[in-house]
């Protein structure tokens, strides 16, 4: 047997008006309730969605994946993933991460990216949780490994986040704003006004009563409600009607700290029926969809 025959055994074609458009399995709306991190024995937990998105390997979306970080008090833990970008958002606790590119102390509140590395450990001085999202499905699907770190460590502490809402407040809340809110950013990424080269988070208040009106985008969405009191949710559906309601939505309630995922291209408009200002942190694949021009975002403007 040739060579050549050998390759030629490989190839497939298909019909392209029936196959330029081929159906993948869908990302589901799916919520990852707060009782898995609350309790038990320091552990990572992956919020794996591979057996339903058709992945080879763990992720959340086809590009992320999300976890759950869970560190008894007086307790560490190692973290060590191939990926080019890792988001962490305390959502309780306090303690330190150590890493190749220095200590970081950290509390309940704070935000803190790193780049392609060699692992982490984490410390608690007191029962911890953390939100830890990173990019290696993509890197997975493609079989790649960073070559270099792309972008430097970034910590948002709390107080920076408060200081930003308290001038979107001083500044009046707008009826009309699709989000009020922070992108978050790095000097790396100044261009495409992202997290990282690759992802995307934005810091978002949702007032007490308020609607904030449907859009949608090309990126799937992974969902962290920061802080929630009952009746706050997010309707969520693939189509809107002729005055810009989503047609059939379906409900995601925010719990804090607890994470849902909303798919791409989806409608969704976020409620706040509760006595209490509300906020979310999405995290998402954007960084590649707005540096390959196909993020798409629309909004429903009446």
């Amino acid at each position: 047997m040739t060579v050549n025959k050998k390759w030629q055994e490989q190839i497939l074609t298909w019909e392209y008006d029936s196959s330029a458009n081929p159906k993948l399995a869908d990302i589901p709306i799916q919520a990852f309730p707060a009782e898995l991190h609350e309790e038990g024995e320091t552990r990572i937990i992956e919020l794996d969605l591979s057996a339903t998105i058709g992945t080879a390997y763990s992720a959340t979306t086809p590009n992320l994946l999300a976890n759950y970080i869970r560190v008894e008090k007086n307790e560490s833990i190692k973290a060590a993933v191939n990926s080019t970008s890792e988001v962490f958002f305390i959502m309780r606790g306090t303690g330190r991460t150590e890493t190749e590119y220095g200590t970081l102390e950290w509390k309940q509140g704070d935000v803190f990216t790193l780049p392609a590395n060699k692992g982490v450990t984490h410390y608690a001085n007191e029962n911890t949780a953390i939100c830890w999202v990173h990019d290696a499905p993509m890197l997975n699907y493609i079989a790649a490994v960073p070559g270099k770190p792309r972008f430097q460590p970034a910590f948002y502490p709390k107080e920076y986040f408060d200081e930003k809402i308290a001038k979107i407040r001083a500044d009046g809340i707008r009826e009309k704003r699709n989000r009020n809110g922070i992108i978050l950013g790095n000097l790396a990424s100044e261009k495409t006004r992202t997290m990282t080269h690759s992802m995307w988070s934005l810091y978002n208040l949702l007032p007490t009563g308020a609607i904030q009106k449907p859009h949608r985008h090309n990126s799937a969405a992974i969902d962290l409600a920061v802080y929630a009191q009952p009746n706050v949710y997010t309707m969520i559906g693939k189509e809107i009607d002729s005055e810009g309601n989503i047609i059939n939505p379906v409900k995601a309630v925010w719990k804090s700290n607890t994470i849902f995922v909303t798919p791409p291209g989806w409608w969704h408009a976020h409620y706040n029926e509760s006595d209490e200002d509300a906020y979310v942190f999405p995290i998402q694949d954007a960084g590649m969809q707005i540096y390959m021009r196909t993020l798409d975002i629309q909004f429903v403007r009446n």
